[in-house]
């Protein structure tokens, strides 16, 4: 039983599922799904539909050097199983993936470190450009400490906003 790539979007096409498409020079395509033959007979790049692993993988959205994913790759050859091996490779496709698991969330979490920082960067511009929303300018001017968990600075000369961080 061999699992196949989908020519588009590179997911994994089961014996049985899906379209093949032989062009006249005798390559194979093979597609997981319509949606996919559909886009190929569109002539669609692959890269610039977002929701392919081309697309994720170029735009940095996807792990790509993984030393996990060359067990994923095709392997032509047949081997011959015995018992033992059998229940070593299964033991070892467990631990592999247990190792991708971990990776790909370090991976995440990695993505996201800047986040945080970034929500609060745009919280402050957005809290100092729309002041006069949040406490009448007029109040402003009489009593500057606001309710807010970062520390505003009003100056007496003109209504605008100074942000100060602690």
């Amino acid at each position: 039983m061999r699992l196949e790539k989908c020519w588009f979007c590179s997911s994994t096409v089961y014996p049985g599922h899906g379209v093949q498409f032989v062009r006249n020079d005798a390559k194979i395509f093979r597609f997981c799904r319509s949606k996919c033959h559909k886009n190929f007979k569109m002539k669609r790049n692959p890269r610039k539909v977002k929701w392919t692993k081309a697309y994720r993988r170029l735009h940095g959205k996807d792990m790509t050097q993984d030393s996990t994913f060359e067990f994923e790759r095709k392997r032509n050859r047949p081997e011959r199983y015995d018992r033992n091996l059998t229940e070593n490779t299964l033991k070892a496709i467990k631990k592999i993936d247990k190792v991708r698991a971990t990776r790909e969330a370090k991976y995440i979490e990695r993505r996201m470190t800047g986040k945080k920082a970034k929500e609060l960067r745009e919280a402050q511009k957005e809290l100092e450009q729309n002041i006069s929303l949040v406490k009448a300018p007029a109040l402003l001017k009489e009593d500057p400490s606001l309710t807010l968990p970062i520390k505003v600075k009003v100056s007496q000369k003109q209504p605008e906003v100074q942000l100060m961080e602690e």
